[in-house]
Protein backbone atom coordinates (compact mmCIF):
# COMPACT_ATOMS: atom_id res chain seq x y z
CA UNK A 1 0.00 0.00 0.00
CA UNK A 2 1.47 3.34 -1.04
CA UNK A 3 1.49 6.40 1.20
CA UNK A 4 -0.79 8.20 -1.25
CA UNK A 5 -3.50 5.55 -1.13
CA UNK A 6 -6.05 5.96 1.69
CA UNK A 7 -6.38 2.95 3.96
CA UNK A 8 -9.93 1.83 4.69
CA UNK A 9 -10.96 1.19 8.28
CA UNK A 10 -14.26 0.15 9.82
CA UNK A 11 -15.58 0.34 13.37
CA UNK A 12 -17.65 -2.48 14.86
CA UNK A 13 -19.87 -1.03 17.58
CA UNK A 14 -21.01 2.55 18.05
CA UNK A 15 -21.71 2.89 21.74
CA UNK A 16 -19.64 5.15 23.98
CA UNK A 17 -16.41 3.58 22.77
CA UNK A 18 -17.14 3.96 19.08
CA UNK A 19 -18.31 7.55 19.00
CA UNK A 20 -16.25 8.98 21.89
CA UNK A 21 -12.91 7.14 21.68
CA UNK A 22 -12.49 5.85 18.11
CA UNK A 23 -14.30 7.61 15.27
CA UNK A 24 -13.23 11.19 16.18
CA UNK A 25 -9.57 10.17 16.24
CA UNK A 26 -9.76 8.16 13.01
CA UNK A 27 -11.32 11.22 11.36
CA UNK A 28 -8.40 13.33 12.60
CA UNK A 29 -5.76 11.30 10.73
CA UNK A 30 -5.14 12.04 7.08
CA UNK A 31 -4.71 8.77 5.23
CA UNK A 32 -7.55 6.86 6.87
CA UNK A 33 -10.89 6.49 5.11
CA UNK A 34 -13.70 5.57 7.49
CA UNK A 35 -15.36 2.85 5.41
CA UNK A 36 -18.28 2.11 7.69
CA UNK A 37 -19.63 1.42 11.16
CA UNK A 38 -21.45 -1.70 12.34
CA UNK A 39 -24.51 -0.86 14.43
CA UNK A 40 -28.10 -2.04 14.20
CA UNK A 41 -29.42 0.65 16.55
CA UNK A 42 -31.57 3.27 14.80
CA UNK A 43 -30.59 5.79 17.47
CA UNK A 44 -26.86 5.20 16.97
CA UNK A 45 -27.23 5.27 13.21
CA UNK A 46 -28.77 8.72 13.57
CA UNK A 47 -25.81 9.83 15.71
CA UNK A 48 -23.41 8.41 13.11
CA UNK A 49 -25.15 10.34 10.33
CA UNK A 50 -24.57 13.54 12.31
CA UNK A 51 -21.00 12.85 13.42
CA UNK A 52 -19.76 11.19 10.22
CA UNK A 53 -22.02 12.23 7.32
CA UNK A 54 -21.91 9.83 4.39
CA UNK A 55 -20.29 6.98 6.32
CA UNK A 56 -22.45 3.87 5.82
CA UNK A 57 -23.85 1.78 8.66
CA UNK A 58 -23.76 -2.01 8.40
CA UNK A 59 -25.70 -4.74 10.17
CA UNK A 60 -22.76 -7.12 10.69
CA UNK A 61 -19.00 -7.49 10.65
CA UNK A 62 -19.19 -9.67 7.55
CA UNK A 63 -21.18 -7.02 5.69
CA UNK A 64 -18.52 -4.45 6.58
CA UNK A 65 -15.72 -6.78 5.48
CA UNK A 66 -17.56 -7.48 2.21
CA UNK A 67 -17.46 -3.73 1.51
CA UNK A 68 -13.66 -3.89 1.62
CA UNK A 69 -11.53 -2.71 4.52
CA UNK A 70 -7.88 -2.92 5.48
CA UNK A 71 -8.53 -2.80 9.22
CA UNK A 72 -11.37 -3.00 11.72
CA UNK A 73 -11.84 -1.75 15.27
CA UNK A 74 -13.77 -4.10 17.56
CA UNK A 75 -15.44 -1.99 20.24
CA UNK A 76 -18.47 -4.11 21.07
CA UNK A 77 -19.29 -5.39 24.59
CA UNK A 78 -16.56 -7.66 26.03
CA UNK A 79 -18.61 -10.87 25.68
CA UNK A 80 -18.65 -10.53 21.89
CA UNK A 81 -15.10 -9.39 21.17
CA UNK A 82 -13.26 -12.71 20.93
CA UNK A 83 -15.36 -14.17 18.13
CA UNK A 84 -15.37 -10.91 16.19
CA UNK A 85 -11.58 -10.55 16.45
CA UNK A 86 -11.09 -14.11 15.25
CA UNK A 87 -13.54 -13.62 12.36
CA UNK A 88 -11.88 -10.41 11.21
CA UNK A 89 -8.42 -12.00 11.29
CA UNK A 90 -9.72 -15.05 9.44
CA UNK A 91 -11.02 -12.80 6.68
CA UNK A 92 -7.72 -10.95 6.32
CA UNK A 93 -8.27 -7.67 8.16
CA UNK A 94 -5.90 -6.01 10.59
CA UNK A 95 -7.61 -5.68 13.98
CA UNK A 96 -7.74 -3.19 16.84
CA UNK A 97 -9.35 -4.79 19.91
CA UNK A 98 -10.82 -2.53 22.56
CA UNK A 99 -10.19 -3.18 26.24
CA UNK A 100 -10.44 -5.53 27.94
CA UNK A 101 -8.37 -7.06 25.14
CA UNK A 102 -9.07 -10.54 26.56
CA UNK A 103 -10.47 -11.73 29.92
CA UNK A 104 -7.42 -13.90 30.70
CA UNK A 105 -3.81 -14.25 29.59
CA UNK A 106 -4.64 -17.62 28.05
CA UNK A 107 -7.35 -15.98 25.94
CA UNK A 108 -4.94 -13.20 24.96
CA UNK A 109 -2.33 -15.73 23.82
CA UNK A 110 -4.97 -17.54 21.73
CA UNK A 111 -5.75 -14.28 19.93
CA UNK A 112 -2.02 -13.62 19.49
CA UNK A 113 -1.58 -17.04 17.90
CA UNK A 114 -4.52 -16.43 15.57
CA UNK A 115 -3.00 -13.13 14.46
CA UNK A 116 0.35 -14.79 13.79
CA UNK A 117 -1.37 -17.48 11.68
CA UNK A 118 -3.23 -14.84 9.69
CA UNK A 119 -0.20 -12.66 9.06
CA UNK A 120 -2.24 -9.62 10.11
CA UNK A 121 -1.75 -7.00 12.82
CA UNK A 122 -3.63 -7.46 16.08
CA UNK A 123 -3.23 -4.66 18.59
CA UNK A 124 -5.04 -3.46 21.72
CA UNK A 125 -6.47 0.04 21.98
CA UNK A 126 -4.27 1.40 24.75
CA UNK A 127 -5.07 4.99 23.86
CA UNK A 128 -4.29 6.25 27.36
CA UNK A 129 -0.59 6.10 26.57
CA UNK A 130 -1.45 9.46 25.00
CA UNK A 131 -3.32 10.93 27.99
CA UNK A 132 -2.31 14.54 28.57
CA UNK A 133 -1.03 13.92 32.10
CA UNK A 134 0.93 10.82 31.13
CA UNK A 135 2.54 12.50 28.12
CA UNK A 136 3.55 15.38 30.39
CA UNK A 137 4.96 13.01 33.04
CA UNK A 138 6.92 11.13 30.36
CA UNK A 139 8.38 14.42 29.17
CA UNK A 140 9.49 15.31 32.71
CA UNK A 141 11.11 11.88 33.11
CA UNK A 142 12.77 11.90 29.66
CA UNK A 143 14.26 15.33 30.34
CA UNK A 144 15.90 13.92 33.47
CA UNK A 145 14.23 16.40 35.79
CA UNK A 146 13.49 13.68 38.37
CA UNK A 147 16.74 11.77 37.94
CA UNK A 148 16.43 8.04 38.57
CA UNK A 149 12.79 7.13 39.15
CA UNK A 150 12.02 5.28 42.37
CA UNK A 151 8.25 4.97 42.40
CA UNK A 152 5.05 6.30 40.85
CA UNK A 153 1.50 6.44 42.18
CA UNK A 154 -1.41 6.65 39.73
CA UNK A 155 -5.05 7.05 40.75
CA UNK A 156 -8.10 7.55 38.53
CA UNK A 157 -11.46 7.54 40.30
CA UNK A 158 -14.65 7.80 38.27
CA UNK A 159 -18.08 8.60 39.69
CA UNK A 160 -19.81 6.59 36.98
CA UNK A 161 -21.49 3.49 38.39
CA UNK A 162 -23.69 3.09 35.32
CA UNK A 163 -20.72 2.09 33.15
CA UNK A 164 -19.41 -0.64 35.46
CA UNK A 165 -19.13 -3.72 33.26
CA UNK A 166 -20.51 -6.67 35.20
CA UNK A 167 -20.09 -10.41 34.92
CA UNK A 168 -17.46 -12.96 35.92
CA UNK A 169 -15.07 -11.93 33.12
CA UNK A 170 -15.58 -8.17 33.51
CA UNK A 171 -15.06 -5.65 36.30
CA UNK A 172 -13.16 -2.39 36.71
CA UNK A 173 -9.72 -4.00 36.86
CA UNK A 174 -10.08 -5.52 33.40
CA UNK A 175 -11.60 -2.29 32.05
CA UNK A 176 -9.94 0.90 33.32
CA UNK A 177 -7.33 -1.18 35.15
CA UNK A 178 -5.94 -2.45 31.86
CA UNK A 179 -5.22 1.16 30.85
CA UNK A 180 -3.58 2.22 34.12
CA UNK A 181 -1.44 -0.94 34.24
CA UNK A 182 -0.45 -0.49 30.59
CA UNK A 183 0.59 3.11 31.26
CA UNK A 184 3.05 2.01 33.92
CA UNK A 185 4.40 -0.89 31.83
CA UNK A 186 4.76 1.53 28.90
CA UNK A 187 6.81 3.96 30.99
CA UNK A 188 8.89 1.51 33.04
CA UNK A 189 8.89 -1.82 31.23
CA UNK A 190 7.90 -5.37 32.17
CA UNK A 191 6.47 -6.26 35.57
CA UNK A 192 7.86 -9.18 37.59
CA UNK A 193 5.71 -9.21 40.75
CA UNK A 194 2.20 -8.03 41.60
CA UNK A 195 0.23 -7.55 44.81
CA UNK A 196 -3.34 -6.31 44.78
CA UNK A 197 -6.60 -5.61 46.57
CA UNK A 198 -10.01 -5.56 44.86
CA UNK A 199 -13.22 -3.93 46.13
CA UNK A 200 -16.06 -6.36 45.42
CA UNK A 201 -19.75 -5.56 45.03
CA UNK A 202 -22.73 -7.57 43.83
CA UNK A 203 -24.68 -6.61 40.71
CA UNK A 204 -27.69 -8.68 39.63
CA UNK A 205 -26.53 -11.52 41.84
CA UNK A 206 -22.99 -11.60 40.41
CA UNK A 207 -19.89 -10.44 42.28
CA UNK A 208 -17.76 -7.92 40.38
CA UNK A 209 -14.77 -5.74 41.25
CA UNK A 210 -15.69 -2.06 41.40
CA UNK A 211 -12.35 -0.75 42.70
CA UNK A 212 -8.72 -1.81 42.89
CA UNK A 213 -5.30 -0.99 44.30
CA UNK A 214 -2.49 -2.80 42.48
CA UNK A 215 1.24 -2.66 43.30
CA UNK A 216 3.67 -3.41 40.45
CA UNK A 217 7.34 -4.34 40.82
CA UNK A 218 9.05 -3.66 37.50
CA UNK A 219 12.08 -5.60 36.28
CA UNK A 220 14.16 -2.39 36.27
CA UNK A 221 13.52 -1.82 39.98
CA UNK A 222 10.86 0.89 39.69
CA UNK A 223 7.82 0.43 41.95
CA UNK A 224 4.45 1.68 40.73
CA UNK A 225 0.95 1.64 42.15
CA UNK A 226 -2.35 2.05 40.28
CA UNK A 227 -5.76 2.51 41.88
CA UNK A 228 -9.32 3.32 40.89
CA UNK A 229 -12.93 3.28 42.06
CA UNK A 230 -16.20 3.39 40.14
CA UNK A 231 -19.13 3.46 42.59
CA UNK A 232 -17.80 5.52 45.51
CA UNK A 233 -19.01 8.91 44.21
CA UNK A 234 -15.44 10.17 43.84
CA UNK A 235 -14.06 11.63 40.64
CA UNK A 236 -10.45 12.66 40.14
CA UNK A 237 -7.05 11.93 38.62
CA UNK A 238 -3.70 12.00 40.40
CA UNK A 239 -0.18 11.14 39.29
CA UNK A 240 2.81 11.43 41.64
CA UNK A 241 6.34 10.41 40.65
CA UNK A 242 9.35 10.22 42.98
CA UNK A 243 12.98 10.25 41.83
CA UNK A 244 16.37 10.86 43.40
CA UNK A 245 16.25 14.51 42.26
CA UNK A 246 12.75 15.35 43.43
CA UNK A 247 9.07 14.69 42.84
CA UNK A 248 6.37 15.61 40.33
CA UNK A 249 2.65 15.75 41.12
CA UNK A 250 -0.22 16.20 38.71
CA UNK A 251 -3.98 16.39 39.12
CA UNK A 252 -4.93 17.08 35.55
CA UNK A 253 -8.36 16.36 34.14
CA UNK A 254 -9.21 13.58 31.66
CA UNK A 255 -8.70 16.33 29.10
CA UNK A 256 -9.56 14.74 25.75
CA UNK A 257 -12.67 12.96 27.03
CA UNK A 258 -13.91 16.25 28.49
CA UNK A 259 -13.33 17.97 25.15
CA UNK A 260 -15.24 15.27 23.25
CA UNK A 261 -18.13 15.53 25.71
CA UNK A 262 -18.13 19.31 25.19
CA UNK A 263 -18.68 18.77 21.45
CA UNK A 264 -15.11 19.46 20.30
CA UNK A 265 -13.26 17.23 17.83
CA UNK A 266 -9.50 16.72 17.38
CA UNK A 267 -9.73 17.30 13.62
CA UNK A 268 -10.91 20.88 14.14
CA UNK A 269 -9.57 21.91 17.56
CA UNK A 270 -5.99 22.20 16.23
CA UNK A 271 -3.33 23.24 18.75
CA UNK A 272 -5.78 23.47 21.62
CA UNK A 273 -6.55 19.78 21.51
CA UNK A 274 -5.44 17.72 24.52
CA UNK A 275 -3.82 20.66 26.37
CA UNK A 276 -4.71 21.13 30.04
CA UNK A 277 -5.73 24.53 31.42
CA UNK A 278 -2.86 26.32 33.17
CA UNK A 279 -4.64 26.25 36.53
CA UNK A 280 -4.35 22.45 36.52
CA UNK A 281 -0.72 22.09 35.40
CA UNK A 282 1.45 19.71 37.41
CA UNK A 283 4.21 20.80 39.80
CA UNK A 284 7.87 19.75 39.90
CA UNK A 285 9.58 19.84 43.31
CA UNK A 286 13.42 19.87 43.45
CA UNK A 287 16.24 21.52 45.42
CA UNK A 288 15.64 24.60 43.26
CA UNK A 289 12.09 24.91 44.60
CA UNK A 290 8.68 24.19 43.09
CA UNK A 291 7.62 25.11 39.58
CA UNK A 292 4.63 24.44 37.40
CA UNK A 293 5.27 22.32 34.33
CA UNK A 294 3.33 23.37 31.23
CA UNK A 295 0.93 20.78 29.88
CA UNK A 296 2.14 18.67 27.00
CA UNK A 297 -0.35 17.87 24.26
CA UNK A 298 -2.22 14.60 24.65
CA UNK A 299 -3.62 13.16 21.43
CA UNK A 300 -5.27 9.77 21.01
CA UNK A 301 -5.12 10.31 17.26
CA UNK A 302 -1.42 9.44 17.52
CA UNK A 303 -2.51 5.82 18.03
CA UNK A 304 -4.22 5.85 14.65
CA UNK A 305 -1.29 7.62 12.96
CA UNK A 306 0.99 4.83 14.17
CA UNK A 307 -1.54 2.17 13.17
CA UNK A 308 -1.71 3.62 9.66
CA UNK A 309 2.08 3.45 9.36
CA UNK A 310 2.00 -0.17 10.57
CA UNK A 311 -0.70 -1.15 8.07
CA UNK A 312 1.44 0.40 5.33
CA UNK A 313 4.42 -1.65 6.50
CA UNK A 314 6.40 1.38 7.60
CA UNK A 315 6.69 0.71 11.34
CA UNK A 316 5.56 -1.44 14.27
CA UNK A 317 1.98 -1.21 15.60
CA UNK A 318 1.26 1.42 18.27
CA UNK A 319 0.89 -1.35 20.88
CA UNK A 320 2.81 -4.53 19.95
CA UNK A 321 0.77 -7.64 20.70
CA UNK A 322 3.40 -8.90 23.17
CA UNK A 323 2.84 -5.80 25.30
CA UNK A 324 -0.94 -6.26 25.17
CA UNK A 325 -0.57 -9.86 26.33
CA UNK A 326 1.78 -8.85 29.15
CA UNK A 327 -0.81 -6.37 30.43
CA UNK A 328 -3.38 -9.18 30.67
CA UNK A 329 -0.79 -11.33 32.47
CA UNK A 330 -0.42 -8.54 35.03
CA UNK A 331 -4.20 -8.34 35.48
CA UNK A 332 -4.38 -12.13 35.99
CA UNK A 333 -1.64 -11.87 38.62
CA UNK A 334 -3.51 -9.03 40.34
CA UNK A 335 -6.69 -11.08 40.58
CA UNK A 336 -4.74 -14.04 41.96
CA UNK A 337 -3.02 -11.81 44.50
CA UNK A 338 -6.33 -10.33 45.63
CA UNK A 339 -7.76 -13.84 46.01
CA UNK A 340 -4.85 -15.30 47.96
CA UNK A 341 -3.41 -12.27 49.75
CA UNK A 342 0.02 -13.14 48.34
CA UNK A 343 2.44 -11.37 46.02
CA UNK A 344 2.33 -13.15 42.66
CA UNK A 345 5.30 -13.55 40.34
CA UNK A 346 4.83 -13.34 36.57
Amino acid sequence: MSASTPARIGVVGYGAGGHRFHVPYIQAVKGWELAGVVTRSAERRAILATEAPGVPAFDSLDALLDAGVDAVVITTPPDTRRELVLRALERGAHVVADNPFAPTAQGARELQAAAERSGRILTAYQNRRWDTDLVTLKQVIDEGQLGDIWRVSSRMDQDDSGTLETGPAHGLLRDLGSHLVDQMAFLFGPVERVSAHLDITEVDGVEVDCGFDVALHHANGVFTRVASSKINHLDGRELIAYGDLGAYESRMDDVQTAQIDAGLRPASAAAGWGVEAEARWGTLHTTEGSQQIPSARGDYAEYYRMLLAAVRGESAPPVPIEQAVHTVEILDAARESARTGLTVEI
